[in-house]
């Protein structure tokens, strides 16, 4: 069959939807505001609290999608060195992700001191700042600078495996290595994805390595095999045989919903009219600019939860117009880093520059006195 784009309104407008859900978890379950609108509508704030976070896997699915999709859409890696791919990756990630982290130290320092929560963070020491700068912040025990930076250091990290598994098969000696590199690499994927399933994903002490989320981003890369091959019954069989063995082995929410995923990408995108369609149009702008309004709306929601809530500590109304007002920040403060950062190609001077201004600016918060 014809191959479909890599990326098409659908997979930006889900994106946007798991963005909005994401926002919306957090809020929840964080507060101060969620707690005090509770009273008004106590099943939706306890259902985000609870299961918004898992459209994280949705993420991981799409992530897994895409990565194949750009570095070896046929199989085969087309990037020429594997330094240089995880490199232009490492930089294109951090230089957004160092300028949200400045804003929430700088908001986090602001709100600390009126509002007593456990959702302000700390006082960031070096050593954090240091970690979160490099994506090193769960493997070294560090606390993160704001929620949900997990995800960008693990996307990171399965991408970079992504990148290692291809290049290696690409490295493969001798004739066969290079007629058969694509169903290698293939093999190695589903491998790689049914240990995660059935191994890996059911370890919680590894949730700080690739490893144990690659089902989910292994799902998606096959997914993307599915969508481009000229009979997609034995993906689908295939994926339904991973995913559906590891529920059966240990049921995990987050699995089932990764594979309902996998699957509905599949169907969704061999189909012509779904690939024409244009998509919800807000949804989309949403989904394309996900990455930055993740990265952002922590300090925003943040800021809106001391003001709100200082200033209207009762009332369960106005509290909850203050997490739709959160959101609606949150999209604006993400349109505007998309914009102005992330959508210009960065260099590792301006990556190098912004993670120093990350370390600078904490440190001048947390030691002001050192600076006089």
């Amino acid at each position: 069959m014809t191959s479909p784009s890599s990326r098409t309104p659908l997979i930006d407008m889900v994106k946007g939807l798991a963005c909005i859900a994401i926002v919306g978890h957090h809020l929840a379950f964080y507060g101060p505001m969620s707690d005090i609108a509770l009273a008004l509508a106590p099943g939706w704030i306890a259902w985000l609290s609870e299961h918004g976070r898992m459209a994280v896997q949705v993420f991981l699915v799409l992530g897994g999608y895409l990565a194949a999709a750009s570095l070896a859409p046929r199989g085969v890696a087309r990037f020429e060195f594997a330094g240089h791919a995880v490199a232009k990756r490492f930089v294109r990630l951090v230089v957004p992700y160092a300028v949200a982290l400045l804003l929430t130290v700088v908001v986090s320092a602001l709100v600390r001191t009126w509002m007593d929560h456990p959702s302000v963070p700390d006082e960031p020491t070096l050593a954090q700042l240091l970690a979160n700068a490099l994506f090193l912040q769960d493997i070294v025990q560090e606390e993160a600078l704001s929620a949900g930076v997990w995800y960008v250091a693990i996307d990171f990290q399965l991408f970079a495996l992504s990148v290692l598994l291809w290049a290696a098969v690409r490295a493969w000696p001798g004739a066969w290595g290079q007629r058969h590199a694509a169903s290698v690499a293939r093999t190695l994927v589903v491998l790689l994805t049914a240990a995660s399933l059935w191994i890996f994903n059911r370890m919680p002490g590894l949730d700080m390595w690739a490893l144990y989320f690659f089902g989910a981003y292994g799902l998606g890369m096959l997914a993307h095999t599915a969508v481009h091959a000229r009979y997609a019954s034995p993906w689908l069989a295939l994926l339904l045989l991973l995913g559906g063995s590891a529920l059966w082995i240990d049921y995990r929410g987050r699995i089932a919903v990764a594979l309902v995923t996998a699957l509905c990408l599949v169907a969704a995108l061999r189909s012509e009219r779904v690939r024409a369609w244009g998509g919800i149009a807000p949804l989309v702008r949403i989904g394309q600019m996900s990455y930055s309004v993740f990265l952002v709306h922590f300090a925003v929601c943040l800021l809106v939860n001391a003001v709100v809530s200082t200033w209207w500590p009762a009332s369960p109304a106005l509290n909850a117009m203050g997490m739709v007002l959160a959101l609606a920040l949150s999209l604006c403060a993400g349109r505007w880093l998309y914009l102005r950062v992330e959508r210009h190609v960065p260099s590792w001077s301006t990556a190098l520059r912004w993670q120093l201004g990350l370390v600078g600016a904490g440190m001048l918060v947390a030691f002001p006195h050192n600076w006089a």
